[in-house]
C-alpha cells in the first residue's frame, strides 16, 4: 500500500466497501458515502452557520460520478467561484428580486413594467426550472418560442434585458455562478423609422387645434417636444411668463388603473425649456379659459395647479388626450398620429431647419446625443448634404 494513503483514505474505502458512511474530513476537504437508497453522496463542507454544520451534497448513480462533482466543487472553491447552496427556482427568485431590489430603487412605473412582464411572460414559461439548473439554452429557447408566438422582437430583446439585470443580482447574491442571459444571442429587432412632417402640414396642425380646450396641450407637444405625461404633469409654477420659460418637473401617468404623479423619465428629462411668443400666447389664453371653467364649476372645482384639467380641475387621464387628438384629426382630415409623434414632429422639425444636434437632444431631454442621433438618424442625411453644400458654396463663392 501507498505511504501516500491517509488514515482518512482507508477509512473511506472500507466505508464504500461496506455501503456505509465514511468519517467527515476536514472543512473544505469534502467526503464521499454510500446512502442506503443505493447512490453515493459526495459532501463538501463550508464551515458553520448559525451553530450548525454549513455543506453542499452533490449525487451519483455511481461512485466516480459523485466524486467527479465533488472535484469539480472544490475546484471551484479555489478559483474563487462561490457554491450555491440555496435551492430557488426561476419564480421565487424573480418575485424577491422585484420586491428586495427593483421596487425600492426604480421609479413605479418601471416596477409595474418588470412585473407584468415576468407575471405574464418569464414566470409562465420557466419559473420552475432551478434557478442554478437556469442555462443559457433555457433562455434561447424561451426567446425563439416568444417571437414564433408573435411577440416582437423589441419586447423580447426586453425580457433578455430584465433577465440579464435580474441574473446578475443573482450572481452579486450568491445565488448563481455566472448570468447566463448574457450568453444569448440578441434578436434582431426592426427598426422603427420615425414619420416626418413639413412646415406646411404643422401649420395645418395647428390651424386644426384652434380654439380646441386642449389646444395649448397640443401646442405644447408639438412645439416643445414634451412626452405626453410631462405636458400633462405641468404646473402653473412650472411656467414663468416673464422669463418665457417652461420646466418639465414632473409626469402623470396611468399605473396599476390609477393617475400618479413621478418623476420625469431620466434626470436629463428635468430641464428648463425657453417658450416661443407663439405658445406664450396659446398659454395665456388657455389660463384665462381655465379660470372661467373654474368659475362654472363653483365648490365642486378642485385645485390641482396643473396647467391641464379637466373641467373639475382634476388630472387628464391621457388616454383621453389620444381620443381627442383622434377626433381633431379626424374632423380635420389630417392623417392619423399618436400623441407621442408629436414629439418626433417637433424634433425633425428642428432638425430639418438646422438646430444643432446636441440643442435638440437637450429639448427633448435625452441622456446622450447619440440617442437622438440613433432615433432621427434618418434626418440627419438631408442635413450632411446641407452642411456640403454650405461649404461648397464657401469655398467657391457661390450662393
Amino acid at each position: 500500500m501507498s505511504q501516500s494513503m491517509t488514515e482518512s483514505g482507508l477509512e473511506e474505502m472500507r466505508s464504500a466497501k461496506n455501503g456505509k458512511k465514511a468519517r467527515k474530513r476536514g472543512q473544505g476537504e469534502g467526503s464521499i458515502f454510500k446512502r442506503k437508497d443505493g447512490r453515493w453522496c459526495a459532501v463538501v463542507y463550508l464551515g458553520y452557520r448559525k451553530g450548525k454544520p454549513y455543506k453542499k451534497p452533490y449525487y451519483g448513480k455511481t461512485r466516480k460520478e459523485a466524486a467527479d462533482k465533488l472535484t469539480a466543487a472544490l475546484s471551484d472553491l479555489q478559483k474563487g467561484i462561490p457554491i450555491i447552496t440555496e435551492r430557488l427556482t426561476l419564480a421565487q427568485f424573480l418575485k424577491r428580486w422585484l420586491e428586495d431590489s427593483v421596487k425600492p430603487t426604480v421609479r413605479l412605473s418601471t416596477y409595474i413594467s418588470y412585473n407584468q412582464q415576468v407575471t405574464k411572460h418569464i414566470i409562465p414559461a420557466l419559473g420552475n426550472i432551478w434557478l442554478q439548473k437556469l442555462t443559457p439554452q433555457h433562455l434561447q429557447t424561451y426567446m425563439n418560442a416568444q417571437l414564433k408566438a408573435g411577440l416582437s422582437a423589441t419586447t423580447v430583446r426586453y425580457h433578455r434585458r430584465l433577465l440579464a439585470i435580474a441574473l446578475g443580482k443573482a450572481l452579486k447574491w450568491g445565488l448563481v455562478a455566472r448570468n447566463v442571459a448574457s450568453l444569448t444571442d440578441t434578436p434582431k429587432a426592426k427598426k422603427f423609422e420615425i414619420e416626418t412632417i413639413t412646415p406646411e402640414q404643422a401649420r395645418s396642425f395647428f390651424e386644426a387645434i384652434k380654439g380646441d380646450r386642449l389646444e395649448a396641450l397640443f401646442a405644447v407637444a408639438l412645439s416643445l417636444g414634451l412626452r405626453r405625461g410631462e405636458a400633462l404633469g405641468l404646473r402653473w409654477i412650472d411656467v414663468d411668463f416673464e422669463s418665457r420659460t417652461l420646466r418639465v418637473s414632473q409626469t402623470l401617468q396611468r399605473l396599476d388603473h390609477e393617475l400618479c404623479f413621478s418623476e420625469p423619465k431620466t434626470k436629463n428629462s428635468k430641464r428648463l425649456l425657453a417658450l416661443p411668443d407663439t405658445l406664450v400666447s396659446k398659454l395665456r389664453e388657455h389660463r384665462t379659459r381655465q379660470l372661467e371653467e373654474k368659475l362654472a364649476a363653483g365648490e365642486h372645482w378642485q385645485d390641482t395647479g396643473l396647467v391641464f384639467t379637466t373641467n373639475a380641475g382634476t388630472p387628464i387621464d391621457p388616454r383621453n388626450v389620444k381620443r381627442k387628438l383622434d377626433a381633431i384629426l379626424k374632423a380635420a382630415k389630417l392623417p392619423h398620429c399618436r400623441v407621442h409623434d408629436l414629439r418626433h414632429f417637433s424634433a425633425s422639425l428642428m432638425l430639418a431647419q438646422g438646430v444643432p444636434l446636441k440643442v435638440v437632444s437637450d429639448i427633448l431631454g435625452h441622456c446622450q446625443i447619440s440617442t437622438t442621433a440613433d432615433i432621427y438618424t434618418h434626418v440627419l442625411p438631408a442635413l450632411k448634404r446641407e452642411a456640403v453644400d454650405v461649404m461648397d458654396s464657401i469655398l467657391t463663392g457661390t450662393r
